[in-house]
């Protein structure tokens, strides 16, 4: 299974640096988690997810608290989704997923970034193909657990693959049955380290290492942003 390239987990990124990126994403994920929901994650599964992936971040529990309570609070941002698609230096194809509350802003951004580091923004919908959506899960391989019997039961549910590498198995499935699996997983009562969705290329490329460096100079602008929440490419 090949994992979504994020340029958030690059290890150019200093760990100061990769926090003060990360921390106000997951906030926003919690913050519209409760907002579609209720503020309460033992009955939001959405809001119970994201709480999850922020806590695998190390992010603070008054962090995770003071999210949850903008949500509920009477003048909370109202973020919306949206997708950018573009092509970035050498042919390189790169999936951008935002939250915002001023689009003008976010597409102006976006398309700054791409401008000024020899990309091109796409028409919506030209290059989402070009990306399988799935749902991923990770959680840490127990001395007394049966992988094989794991996936002969979470194969109804949905689940396409398993694998284990140094201690974690990851889990994948089509986008669709993410909370069918997700509950599964909870029924078997194992503890996810994070679960949630991700764009994987269906045709990843070679690139050299130099032409590497100057597709990442324009992730890592397009990652700085604070409307966006994934990049995802072609790199193979």
């Amino acid at each position: 299974m090949g994992r979504a390239f994020e340029y958030r987990k690059a290890s150019k990124l200093k760990r100061w640096g990769t926090m003060s990126r990360v921390f106000p994403k997951l906030s926003k994920a919690i913050e519209m988690a409760a907002r579609a929901g209720v503020p309460d994650p033992e009955m939001n599964s959405a809001l119970r997810t994201a709480i999850l992936n922020a806590k695998a971040e190390n992010m603070p529990k008054t962090n995770i608290e003071a999210a949850i309570k903008r949500a509920s609070a009477k003048d909370a941002s109202n973020f919306a989704e949206v997708n950018f698609e573009g092509k970035g230096p050498y042919g390189s194809l790169i999936f951008v997923e935002s939250a915002t509350n001023n689009n003008t802003r976010t597409v102006a951004n976006i398309k700054m970034y791409f401008s000024r580091n020899a990309g091109t923004l796409a028409p919506t919908g030209s290059l989402e193909f070009m990306f399988d959506r799935k749902a991923i899960f990770e959680f840490n391989k127990t001395t007394n657990m049966d992988l094989e019997e794991i996936e002969l039961e979470l194969i109804d549910f949905g689940l396409e693959e398993i694998e284990e590498e140094d201690g974690i198995v990851l889990a994948s499935a089509d986008y669709k049955d993410f909370g069918t699996l997700n509950t599964a997983f909870e029924t078997l009562g194992i503890k996810l380290i994070k679960a949630k969705l991700e764009r994987i290329s269906n045709n990843p490329q070679n690139f050299t290492q130099e032409q590497q460096d100057e597709i990442g100079k324009l992730l890592e602008k397009l990652y700085e942003d604070d409307d966006v929440q994934a990049v995802y490419t072609n790199i193979a």
